[in-house]
């Protein structure tokens, strides 16, 4: 878990390092080699970052970009919804209970989640309750049949 939010936030800022240089190139290339020192490269700070939602490239979920936005300037950096249960709250992490038994009249079982950490800013609800439909009964070594 801690290993993946770090390896985001190396990308996030890997990506915009390279965006913040490569603007600064074509700055420099266009103002006849002059570099533009009127803002350093890491003056936003996370208060100051504003993230868009994950928006995917095909369908629902899956693969997909989020805007970037800091002062004046917007890049987009790559993003993944899940496509699962948990595509509603992807920028919010929670932490849950076991599941519950399952409710015959719907064949669904759910439980319920409390905020751990809050991504990209996103607003989240303190709490969270999910469903999922019951597996089928279960199978064990007996209910096999042997020859």
């Amino acid at each position: 878990m801690m290993r993946s939010l770090f390896s985001v936030t190396l990308l996030l800022l890997v990506v915009l390092t390279l965006s913040a240089d490569a603007n600064r190139r074509v700055k420099s290339h266009k103002a006849g080699g002059k570099h533009d020192k009127s803002r350093p490269a890491s003056e936003c700070s996370p208060t100051e970052t504003q993230y868009g939602k994950c928006v995917p490239e095909h369908g629902d979920c899956g693969d997909g970009l989020r805007e970037v936005t800091c002062k004046d300037r917007t890049n987009k950096i790559q993003c993944k919804i899940p496509c699962n249960w948990k595509k509603d709250i992807s920028d919010c992490k929670y932490k849950f209970g076991p599941w519950g038994s399952c409710d015959a009249a719907t064949n669904t079982k759910s439980r319920s989640g409390t905020l751990k950490k809050a991504l990209f800013n996103a607003e989240c609800q303190a709490t969270v309750r999910v469903s999922k439909p019951c597996s089928p009964r279960a199978k064990n070594g007996r209910d096999k049949k042997l020859n």
